[in-house]
């Protein structure tokens, strides 16, 4: 009789937990489908608006093309679902700071809130970054290396997906200072191992530069430089979380 009393009380500790779970779950689903609702009354002009980048480098002659039938309508509503998600990432990831946040020791809550906070930042910082530095040079050099005769006139459904695909990439690139971080602060690198193996992670930053970029030097260094220096940031931060930890313990 004990022990189904206990595992009746080790059942009900994991059933709330699930509970909790699925309420949270259910919040940012009708958070994203409230902004994503509003959002679609401007899905015309929201696309637009992206698409100018681009627009502005084909010419009143060129223009983009919807080679499916649905396409006018399912891609710029494709896309405001994405740009919901997007507006609804920091609330998305209050839900599950929330969730998680009972379960961490004090002094792993002291940093992962301002490392989320820190992140959200950066992965916006990122998606403007491409949008309004890398989106123009990208544009401008495929445009500028058309044969000659051929009209650009790019498909509405292939344009969205490469700049989904841009802005994900940026966004993940500018959470180097946070990845720098956590590695130093669980100890799986220290700061003088990252400073050993400064000159590979510089190459590292440009080989990545030169796959997500077009081939020309200009973008690359783009997307490389930031790179770098979000890497110089979290070291200098780690460095200084150290230190810090180190003089708190010792006092």
């Amino acid at each position: 009789m004990s022990d189904e009393s206990s595992n009746k009380q080790q059942e009900q500790p994991f059933i709330s937990h699930l509970l909790e779970l699925r309420t949270r779950i259910l919040h940012s689903m009708f958070c994203i489908l409230c902004i994503f609702l509003v959002l679609t009354f401007f899905a015309g002009d929201i696309y637009s608006l992206v698409a100018k980048p681009l627009l502005m480098r084909l010419g009143p002659d060129n223009g983009m093309i919807a080679t499916q039938v649905a396409s006018t309508f399912i891609v710029p509503v494709k896309l405001v679902f994405y740009l919901a998600i997007f507006i609804a990432m920091p609330y998305l990831l209050y839900q599950a700071w929330a969730f998680i946040a009972p379960g961490l020791y004090k002094n792993e809550r002291k940093l992962a809130l301002p490392l989320l906070v820190i992140s959200v930042i950066l992965f916006y910082a990122g998606i403007l970054f491409a949008f309004f530095v890398i989106f123009p040079i990208v544009f401008r050099f495929f445009t500028s290396v058309a044969p000659e005769g051929v009209r650009v006139m790019t498909d509405i459904s292939n344009y969205l997906d490469f700049i989904m695909k841009m802005f994900l990439a940026f966004g993940l690139a500018f959470q180097v200072p946070v990845i720098t971080i956590m590695l130093t602060y669980t100890g799986m690198v220290t700061v003088k191992t990252l400073r050993h193996y400064r000159p590979y992670i510089i190459v590292g930053a440009f080989t990545i530069g030169m796959l997500l970029t077009p081939p020309d030097v200009l973008s690359q260094l783009l997307l490389a430089l930031p790179m770098w220096f979000l890497f110089e940031l979290g070291l200098w931060l780690s460095n200084f979380a150290t230190v810090r930890e180190k003089h708190e313990s010792s006092g």
